[in-house]
């Protein structure tokens, strides 16, 4: 019976022991003075996991960073954000940036850092095929996205090298690839 009671004591104390050790830190953090950081993304995507998983654990908090993040829907609005100072880092392909240096603005962004190196757009069709070639896609209306945007470009890109012509002249075989409808 003593043997019993000494064996659920050690293994009381010892559970006891182990969840103290896998509970939170404390509020500390919190009474901590956080650097205020607003982050501006075009789109919420599976590429940014890392970073939504992040904000959820606390890391930014523990590095002692308040993160706000807003999705602008767009990278030419996570540029404006951006440049109006509503947002300290803009989340975007570098097309946002290159505009508006072009246009010859003191206040331009500077690119710092590649996000990611896969483009999150995807080629769906209406109907099912079996077995999908470019070929496929000849005398057909593409969705491309906003003009000039990477997902757009990228779209383009690949069907020329794929050996696809891009233009309005679908009776012809070329590929319309539209984006005048976002």
């Amino acid at each position: 019976m003593l043997k019993k009671l000494i064996i659920l004591i050690t293994l009381i104390t010892s559970l006891s022991l182990i969840l103290i050790g896998c509970t939170p830190k404390s509020q500390s953090i919190k009474s901590k003075n956080l650097n205020k950081l607003t982050v501006a993304e075009v789109t919420h995507s599976i590429f940014y996991a890392p970073q939504y998983a992040a904000i959820t654990q606390g890391f930014f908090e523990e590095e002692g960073i308040e993160l706000d993040l807003i999705n602008t829907q767009g990278a030419d609005k996570t540029m404006a954000a951006l440049l109006s100072g509503e947002a300290d880092i803009g989340l975007m392909g570098p097309e946002a940036s290159i505009y508006v240096y072009n246009k010859g603005n003191s206040n331009y962004a500077v690119n710092f850092a590649q996000l990611t190196q896969k483009d999150g757009s995807f080629l769906v069709a209406r109907e099912n095929t079996d077995s999908f070639s470019f070929e496929d896609l000849k005398g057909k209306e593409v969705l491309g996205g906003r003009k000039g945007g990477v997902p757009e470009m990228t779209l383009e890109y690949v069907m020329k090298k794929n050996g696809l012509t891009i233009g309005t002249d679908t009776q012809n075989g070329k590929v319309n690839v539209r984006t005048d409808i976002q």
